[in-house]
């Protein structure tokens, strides 16, 4: 084996290392640095925990490189100097935690001024995470010690390697009280009011981007923690701040009260959004597993957050008719002036998610500005957006499944004195305001109209054939059932007519058209079925699978297969003849046996006749039939090779062989390397049928074996055949004999005779 030579080679960092004036430059050229490093190669270590040492990795990383260096390789140390510096050995990570110089000048890389180098922010925050994942107490006490570590922090949040930073000091912190110290340490830092401030029209993009993640981080991760530690009685401090009404109405006031920024509007929406969500769902965009009110039964929407957001609901709304400045956008189909933008698809998003909290007081405050008028109004306009359609469809099929608020008083009254139906307001606005049934017959009708002159279909049916299949479903099993039935009764006799024809025509062929299974199923059975009923399975019964069958079993077959038979070739051939012939393409043996060919026949009584005048003057001279004789092949044999045929494995065997045929206990055969063997006694009809087959059993005549014909016993199977007719008819039919098991009775022959 490859251990038995010691070939491992000896790093040539320790030979270098064995130098007395090698350089940290020299030693991070070489290839396996790294590797050695992560191996904790004891001189590599001890070289690299040297203070010099230490204090040039840190520079690396938190400097500048020279501009007169090559482009290609400017990085290359201080990206192999994080690498080592984050390589998580401990003497590394004991030297740099501890070492408050070397904390000052990694701490410097954060007073530079904005904004950092991207590269190098990864660096310094890979290094300084690892070290607050395996130094906790010392690298949160350096920190702290920093007054203005909180300011850089918030200075840089437009990098996003410090975002990252940032989040890693929330998470990564153990264990659970020093944690918590760290939360209340930042929240006394105003660490969310510095964010909010972060998120206005006078900042970059960049800032709003990250710093609304932070926040939107900071929401989910405070909120698994809740989850995660039951047995917390602190809450998380700056969730609290989150969620504080007037934290939630300064996020409001920088993009309302000043000019409006599609990149603030759009990060402040997604702030909310998380604010909004109870869970992360996993359903996002999946109408069909969304659960109306799917409020997670440990959070429930802070009051004080729709309190903030109320009163700006007709900025929202007015968001929706007058968004910010967008450039005409030209697309393969149309002009868009404006297109819907970022800004309006974020309302919309908005809008579902205060529906889904089911508030009276918010709901009446969309019925009163017509809120869901305009986004109907958006979604038959701007016909190839789909992100637009997936929201208007949750949010319709949302308005259809709610339960009516307790706020609402049942104001439908039923004939017969049945129960009053508790009545949904949005609902009604829907149907009656913003007249949802009539817009969806009159849709389908253009668009059928349009397909007919050869048009496109348009990109917003498939979402209008499921809001119209949510309308069917909640009439029949929703819980406003009744009052939706109720509205479509009191619709014009002309749009009812139209609504249930199209229902029961249109709709449920369109419904029909897509349940159509795309391809033809059927029962199959498993593995774990006991019995495999062939009949029912489809597949002929025929010779072409039988042999296809076969041959699979023939090429399972290894090169241990004789041994398995308690055979071996060395007991049958000459030790020159023993060879290493593998035993694998058994399945190439091919028994052909044609029966009908008179030029076989002819040489067949010509032979006969040969061997019996042979037999009739060899007198007391007898010929001793066990001495070796040359066997003919015929040229085809020649040619094949003969790891092809296990045939060819010892000339002994053939001579045997021919032996046996001359004596009547084998027939002839004519196989691939067309030997010719003849028989020269009586000629039986091969009959297997009675013939036991099996190799540990046999029903051979025990009585000696002579070498006269006439006095060689008749073997079990062969049948002596009783006319002339019969003895031209009587050649053996081998087709369904495996040539495997005609060599294993062949042998066998010959081995009782020996």
């Amino acid at each position: 084996m490859f251990w038995k030579f010691d070939l491992h080679t000896t790093s040539h960092i320790d030979t270098l290392l064995e130098k007395d004036d090698v350089t940290l430059t020299e030693v991070m050229d070489e290839e396996d640095v790294l590797q050695e490093c992560k191996a904790q190669n004891h001189k590599l270590v001890d070289f690299l925990v040297r203070p010099q040492c230490m204090e040039d990795l840190v520079g690396y990383i938190t400097q500048e490189p020279n501009d007169d260096v090559e482009e290609k390789i400017k990085y290359k140390y201080p990206n192999i100097s994080c690498e080592l510096l984050t390589s998580d050995v401990s003497q590394i990570n004991d030297m740099l935690g501890e070492d408050e110089n070397l904390l000052m000048k990694l701490y410097s890389f954060l007073q530079n001024e904005p904004p950092l180098n991207p590269l190098l922010a990864s660096f310094f925050s890979k290094v300084l995470s690892i070290l607050i994942g395996r130094k906790p107490e010392q690298i949160v006490e350096f920190l702290r010690k920093r007054e203005d570590f909180v300011d850089l922090m918030i200075k840089h949040i437009g990098t996003s390697a410090i975002m990252d930073l940032l989040l890693r000091m929330l998470t990564c912190i153990e264990p659970q009280q020093l944690r918590q110290d760290v939360l209340n340490w930042l929240n006394e830092e105003k660490v969310i009011q510095r964010l909010v401030d972060m998120v206005q029209p006078s900042q970059d993009e960049d800032r709003h981007s990250n710093a609304s993640q932070s926040l939107c981080e900071i929401i989910r991760l405070s909120r698994d923690q809740m989850f995660q530690v039951q047995g917390c009685s602190e809450p998380d401090p700056l969730l609290a701040t989150l969620e504080k009404q007037e934290t939630v109405e300064q996020l409001l006031s920088n993009i309302f009260d000043k000019e409006k920024n599609d990149s603030a509007v759009v990060s402040v929406i997604q702030i909310l959004l998380t604010l909004f969500e109870t869970r992360r769902p996993a359903f996002e965009g999946h109408l069909e597993i969304c659960p109306p009110g799917m409020n997670h039964p440990s959070f429930s929407v802070n009051q004080s957050i729709l309190d903030a957001v109320r009163p700006r609901l007709k900025d929202f709304h007015q968001l929706l008719l007058e968004p910010p400045k967008k450039t005409v956008l030209n697309t393969t189909w149309g002009v868009l002036d404006p297109p819907v933008g970022n800004t309006r698809l974020n309302v919309v998003r908005l809008v579902t998610s205060l529906l889904q909290t089911n508030t009276h007081i918010i709901n009446q405050e969309l019925i009163a500005l017509n809120t869901l008028g305009v986004i109907l109004d958006m979604y038959f306009k701007y016909l190839w957006n789909n992100f637009l359609h997936t929201q208007v469809e949750i949010c319709t099929a949302m308005i259809l499944a709610l339960p009516s608020t307790q706020s609402e008083s049942p104001e439908i009254n039923r004939e017969n004195d049945q129960e009053p139906i508790r009545e949904n307001i949005l609902i009604k606005h829907l149907f009656q305001k913003c007249q949802l049934l009539q817009r969806i017959l009159d849709a389908w009708g253009s668009n059928e109209k349009e397909q007919a002159e050869g048009g496109r279909r348009r990109g917003y049916m498939g979402h209008l054939t499921r809001i119209a299949n949510s309308i069917v479903h909640n009439s029949d099993k929703g819980p406003n059932g009744a009052q939706i039935q109720q509205l479509i009764s009191e619709l014009p006799e002309e749009d009812r007519e139209r609504w249930e024809a199209f229902t029961s025509g249109q709709l449920a062929d369109i419904n029909k058209k897509n349940t159509v299974d795309l391809v033809n199923t059927h029962h199959i059975h498993t593995s774990s079925d006991d019995e495999v009923d062939f009949k029912d399975s489809g597949f002929h019964q025929d010779s072409s699978i039988q042999q296809a069958f076969s041959d699979y079993q023939m090429q399972q077959m290894t090169s241990n297969f004789i041994e398995q038979f308690g055979f071996n070739d060395e007991e049958f051939a000459d030790q020159d003849d023993v060879g290493d012939i593998p035993f694998d393409r058994i399945s190439d043996i091919n028994f052909s046996l044609n029966t009908n060919e008179s030029a076989n026949m002819a040489l067949f009584e010509a032979c006969c006749k040969e061997k019996i005048q042979q037999f009739e003057d060899a007198g007391s001279d007898e010929e001793d039939i066990w001495d070796e004789k040359d066997v003919t092949f015929a040229p085809e044999a020649q040619r094949r090779p003969r790891y092809c045929n296990p045939w060819n494995s010892s000339k002994r065997v053939f001579h045997h062989a021919s032996v046996l045929i001359l004596h009547g206990f084998l027939p002839m055969i004519t196989h691939p390397c067309s030997v010719s063997c003849f028989v020269s006694g009586p000629v039986w009809m091969a009959n297997f049928d009675d013939m036991p087959m099996d190799t540990g059993s046999s029903t051979a005549p025990s009585a000696p074996v002579s070498t006269s014909p006439a006095a060689v016993p008749e073997p079990a199977g062969w049948n002596s055949p009783n006319t002339a007719a019969d003895a031209e008819r009587s050649w053996a039919d081998f087709s369904s004999f495996t040539p495997v098991r005609y060599i294993h009775m062949m042998r066998k022959c010959v081995f009782k005779m020996h």
